[in-house]
């Protein structure tokens, strides 16, 4: 049976797309998700910095007013409050370091070898609400320090709603409990926008990653089905020369999305598009000429067919033109043979 695979040559196909399949595998779970990662293990760090800083000024606190029992009574609730809101923080940050709560590890301190997009859109937003507590208990300089760098943060955007936010923080700089309630607001509304725009883009690269899957599916399948398993071959290297080529040129920057779905399109288009050239030269029709009709569909092992598949991987402007082209072929014809004929004589 395996001398049989080979000679076939089934097993290149094979090879192709079990490696693909690899290297989408990493894609999803390191390389869209691992510099958002990092960038969270520092923010946590951050947020563990200004937790302990925090907790180290909370004790003074129940002993500095000393004008009345009252005053003395008020002083220690808020420092107990503040604790109970130090330590809840304290348990979301140790949380993040769970194995599984954010990512997977192969032991709770090991390597990670997986990070759902899922799951980091997640942490991410428990991690925003952690800033926006610490926010609360921070000394009224620092929050005069963060209302500034958030107003010059803010007067450089090109949004005018968040235009609007600075204008509105600087309106009450010196207010101190308007200015941390400004201020906390401000960071939650633009917490809330960086956590929808990274969702939306979490979401288009899992349906990317998705249509990938089945399309390495589709290419199996019709690699079994087909003897075209060169030409889809030829057809996945066009489709990873385009992006390739493009970024060379220095074009716009090239979303993953693009890149993981150009293989397998091309591939799946080289196999469609020489049946579609072999359409269109056939004789009824000849607009391709005899050339394609001998090198297309009946004959994916010739050069030419071969050379007509990779164009087809490289260009989706090509497949879409044949097939407008191939389209604009059968629509007349559908409509003539569908209009009624002339009523027969007596």
């Amino acid at each position: 049976m395996w001398e049989r695979v080979v000679q076939d040559g089934r097993w290149a196909l094979w090879l192709v797309c079990a490696c693909y399949l690899v290297v989408v595998y990493i894609t999803s779970r390191g390389l869209i998700g691992a510099p958002r990662y990092r960038l969270f293990q520092a923010r946590v760090h951050d947020c563990r910095a200004r937790a302990a800083v925090l907790a180290a000024t909370i004790s003074p606190e129940s002993t500095e007013s000393t004008g009345s029992v009252d005053s003395t009574d008020s002083a220690a609730k808020s420092a107990v409050a503040k604790s109970a809101v130090l330590k809840a923080v304290n348990e979301r940050l140790d949380g993040f370091g769970v194995g599984g709560q954010v990512v997977w590890r192969l032991l709770p301190q090991r390597a990670v070898i997986a990070i759902p997009l899922s799951k980091l859109a997640a942490a991410w937003r428990a991690l925003h609400h952690a800033e926006t507590q610490l926010l609360r208990l921070e000394h009224p300089e620092e929050i005069t320090l963060r209302s500034l760098a958030l107003r010059l943060r803010l007067a450089s955007d090109p949004d005018p709603v968040n235009n609007s936010l600075g204008t509105e923080l600087a309106a009450h700089a010196g207010d101190a409990p308007a200015e941390r309630a400004l201020l906390i607001a401000a960071t939650e509304d633009l917490h809330r926008q960086e956590d929808d725009d990274f969702e939306r883009e979490y979401e288009h690269q899992r349906i990317a990653l998705w249509l990938a899957l089945t399309g390495i599916a589709a290419v199996l399948l019709l690699g079994l089905a087909l003897d075209h398993r060169l030409s889809m071959l030829l057809g996945g290297l066009g489709g990873f020369l385009s992006p390739l080529i493009g970024v060379m040129r220095s074009q716009r920057p090239t979303s993953w999305g693009v890149l993981v779905l150009a293989p397998v399109g091309g591939a799946l288009a080289a196999p469609g598009g020489l049946l579609l050239v072999r359409m269109l030269a056939d004789p009824e029709l000849n607009l391709l000429g005899q050339v394609f009709l001998h090198n297309s569909w009946g004959a994916p092992a010739q050069p030419i067919s071969l050379a007509v598949a990779l164009l087809f991987g490289f260009s989706g402007t090509l497949f879409s033109r044949l097939a407008l082209a191939a389209t604009g072929q059968l629509v007349p014809t559908a409509g003539r043979t569908a209009r009624p004929g002339p009523p027969g004589r007596p």
